[in-house]
């Protein structure tokens, strides 16, 4: 019997879901898609600048599972960038949390259209 996939824990949703290459049609483009836990994944270690085990630890996952996730990644955005696909953001295996940007703690999302935690939604930077 196959093992479940533990949800991984994403704290930010990216407003764009869409990249593709400048003067092609998008319906002329062959389609990569990165799963949200991919693109937090390249959100926690490119854009972040953490270590893997800093954001395995926001990930909720074990480090070699965050390696395995970034690697995928990377190879999806290699792939689209260097033969000139276009890259969209959608579906995983996760959980949406977000965290305050200021100090870091959940911040509990209200409603369906919350993408990301605010400092004024924050129990902490609320005080």
């Amino acid at each position: 019997m196959v093992r479940p996939t533990k949800k991984r824990r994403v704290a930010n949703i990216p407003d764009v879901k869409f990249f593709k290459p400048a003067g092609i049609r998008k319906r002329d483009l062959e389609e990569v898609v990165l799963s949200l836990e991919e693109v937090e994944a390249i959100r926690l270690k490119d854009n972040e600048g953490l270590t893997q085990q800093e954001a395995a630890d926001k990930m909720e996952v074990s480090r070699p599972t965050f390696q395995r996730i970034l690697t995928k990644a990377r190879q999806k955005i290699a792939d689209a960038l260097l033969v000139g696909k276009a890259l969209k953001f959608k579906g995983g295996d996760y959980d949406f949390k977000p965290r305050c940007p200021e100090c870091g703690q959940d911040v509990k999302s209200k409603g369906r259209n919350r993408k990301r935690g605010k400092a004024e939604d924050c129990p902490e930077c609320r005080e």
